[in-house]
């Protein structure tokens, strides 16, 4: 049996030999680090092989390379094939990070983290998200060909494909990405399915038995079965067929055997998430001729056979870079345009249009001079797409004449929510239909392609819908501008249910996501430049359904403050304050109505807007110093909502005015005096504690 492991130039032994030491590397990594998912890989190699080897575009030395094909393992907990085939295919990733698995400071992280290894495309692990991930790469792929591509000039051409598992098609997330696919006629998305039968403590018969293939086919795809998951030549006919279906995208289920060549532990529980064990390797090993030693052996011949990818991919990108100067000489304005999108770079002038509100007691919904704004930048943002769910008139997205995302085909009869422009792939709409948690995923997937600078919109309750998405958005650093409208309790009479009373706090509780809450509309287009200019990640927009003073920015300090996260709004004139009141979004107009009254009292008051802690947090200490004074203890946060979080801006002997329980239905301006969100309210708080304080 040991002859497999030796020089051969049989091709079906170097394909078996190849698949091998996918498997082994994996096993010895998760043996050494005692920790891991060896089933996966286990059973998994053979396709993945198939795929890597025979099919997928990409240039290892340059993971970045903008025509590659895009590989998602959204089964994340079989991290460890993918680790295997991006060091044998020659990524930056040495064998040394294969043997620190699961270590401390290595880039081989127990789940994959985009940025963190060379040739991870995105986060995986929480189940069901790549799926939907891959979903947006698809949608970026497509959008960027329809508007850039011209006849003799395909220069955005790639598929995405990936890898899933029973877990993923179990979670909610692939019901809500999978059709919308589907509808949208995805044909470069192609999914191998590792159905294995076995789920983490019990068998899918026990919890997953629909019809896979029939529930697929509902949904608009071109679905294949693989009875044999070690059958290289089906495999490889397969994923040739799903090339050559144009307007389906494709799922292959292909029967595989989880832990395949474990004796004792092949199609059981046991080889998910737990190691096979010394004893059970060299078992392993033995039935499917491997030597026990060395570990982490990789032949000659299949290093070499691997590495072919490192020139394979040089030619790729060569001849594509050498097709896109012919078309920057035929096509300089695009290719100029494409160029910056590649890059992440923005158009120069950008925000020009954006307009500057005048000064009106009534003033506007910050969700209303959102839209506005949003209609200004377009033109000068290509790259700017996306949507909400189902609620374009009522969180102002809809993108005018823009076009709506769709297959050509779609472009017939009397369809309504067009938002003028056609329909087709070049359209900047996305219709993500009532679907949030998939919206927010697939929106982490256009980010993630490039390109792309994603939107997504609902109202701020339906966060918690989006919360999985948003984290791992988060986590990976990825440019997503969420708009949540409808913020508090003053929506009104839609009730509790609708109401946000705790997700202020949530959100803000998530690593790496700036939020901001715009107090007025010129304070909204302040958010809207940093959200667009932002290079650190994610940022949220939480606007109002309801109107706000547009303030007079001669009286009061210019909106542009908010770059800073918080700053002195208004101030007292030639005294030091004996109080501060800080708010966001609609309290802001409160603030500035109670300070009025306080002055009467002859009560010196400086009124802070903070419309972003993590913007805040950013800056020095002298600023933030500046801005709330130490010396100053009298201190009032007013927000509608959860008080969580604000005592570390108002000290031990300041106050918080919010609402620590669920809202009702009534009108919204009836709700905000019930709760105490007045300016009566205020100023009774303020010269009570202002008395209290004066006496401690």
């Amino acid at each position: 049996m040991e002859t497999l492991v030796k020089s051969t130039s049989n091709p079906v032994k170097l394909d078996q030999l190849s698949i091998n030491t996918i498997r082994f590397l994996s096993i010895d990594a998760i043996q050494k680090a005692n920790s891991g998912h060896p089933g996966l890989p286990l059973g998994a190699a053979p396709m993945a092989y198939v795929l890597w080897t025979r099919f997928l575009q990409h240039s290892p030395e340059n993971p970045h390379w903008f025509n590659r094909d895009r590989f998602v393992l959204s089964a994340g907990h079989g991290s460890m094939l993918l680790y295997s085939l991006l060091h044998l295919t020659g990524y930056d990733l040495p064998l040394e990070q294969i043997k620190q698995f699961r270590q401390w400071g290595s880039q081989t992280p127990g789940h994959p983290e985009r940025k963190l290894t060379a040739g991870v495309e995105t986060s995986t692990g929480p189940l069901g998200q790549g799926f939907a991930n891959g979903v947006g790469m698809a949608i970026a792929e497509a959008y960027l060909a329809e508007r850039y591509n011209r006849p003799g000039f395909e220069i955005i051409h790639h598929y995405t494909y990936g890898l899933i598992s029973d877990g993923d098609l179990m979670e909610g997330v692939s019901a809500e990405a999978a059709p919308l696919a589907g509808h949208l006629k995805l044909g470069k998305l192609i999914y191998l399915y590792d159905n294995n039968h076995i789920t983490l403590s019990s068998a899918t018969p026990v919890t997953f038995t629909e019809d896979h293939v029939k529930r697929f086919e509902a949904y608009g795809w071109h679905t294949q079965s693989i009875e044999d998951g070690n059958d290289l030549e089906a495999i490889d006919r397969a994923i040739r067929a799903a090339r050559e279906e144009t307007e389906r995208p494709s799922l292959i289920l292909v029967r595989t055997h989880i832990g395949y060549g474990s004796p004792n532990k092949q199609d059981t529980c046991s080889a998910h998430g737990s190691p096979l064990g010394e004893e059970e390797v060299k078992l392993t090993k033995k039935k499917l001729g491997w030597p026990l030693e060395p570990a982490f052996l990789v032949p000659e011949d299949v290093l070499l056979h691997f590495r072919k990818a490192i020139k394979q991919g040089e030619e790729l990108e060569r001849a594509w870079e050498t097709k896109f100067a012919s078309y920057e000489k035929t096509f300089p304005e695009l290719a100029l345009e494409l160029r910056a999108l590649i890059s992440g770079k923005l158009l120069s002038g950008w925000d020009t249009g954006i307009p500057e509100f005048p000064a009106s007691a009534k003033g506007m919904a910050t969700r209303l001079a959102s839209g506005k704004i949003m209609q200004a930048f377009i033109p000068l943002l290509p790259g700017f797409i996306g949507g909400s769910a189902d609620l374009n008139t009522s969180t102002h997205t809809e993108l005018k004449d823009a076009g709506n995302f769709e297959h050509p085909s779609m472009a017939v009869g009397d369809l309504q929510g067009s938002a003028g422009g056609g329909w087709s792939y070049a359209g900047r709409n996305l219709q993500f239909g009532v679907r949030e948690h998939g919206m927010a995923s697939i929106s982490n997937g256009l980010a993630a392609h490039g390109g792309i600078l994603p939107f997504c919109a609902t109202f701020l309750t339906f966060s918690d819908y989006m919360r999985p998405a948003i984290r791992l958005a988060s986590l990976m650093k990825l440019k997503v501008v969420y708009v949540f409208t409808h913020d508090s309790i003053a929506l009104g009479e839609d009730g509790p249910t609708h109401q946000p009373v705790e997700h202020l706090a949530s959100l803000r509780a998530i690593p790496g996501l700036t939020v901001i809450r715009p107090g007025d509309a010129n304070e909204t287009a302040v958010a809207w430049r940093i959200a667009i200019g932002s290079t650190k990640g994610p940022v949220a927009l939480i606007l109002s359904r309801q109107d706000l003073p547009t303030l007079d920015r001669k009286k009061f300090a210019s909106a542009q403050g908010l770059h800073f996260g918080a700053y002195i709004l208004s101030d007292t004139p030639n005294v030091e304050p004996e109080l501060i009141l800080i708010a966001t979004g609609s309290e802001v107009g409160l603030i500035v109505q109670a300070k009025e009254e306080l002055v009467k009292r002859k009560i010196a008051v400086r009124l802070v807007s903070m419309p972003s802690w993590e913007l805040f947090e950013a800056q020095t200490a002298e600023y933030r110093d500046q801005v709330l004074p130490s010396a100053v203890h009298t201190r009032i946060a007013i927000e509608a909502g959860v008080s969580q979080g604000w005592h570390r801006y108002t000290g031990d002997r300041g106050e918080v005015i919010g609402i620590e329980m669920f809202g009702a239905s009534a009108p919204g301006e009836v709700l905000m005096r019930e709760y105490g969100l007045t300016v009566e309210n205020i100023c009774t708080h303020a010269v009570a504690l202002l008395n209290k304080n004066r006496h401690d």
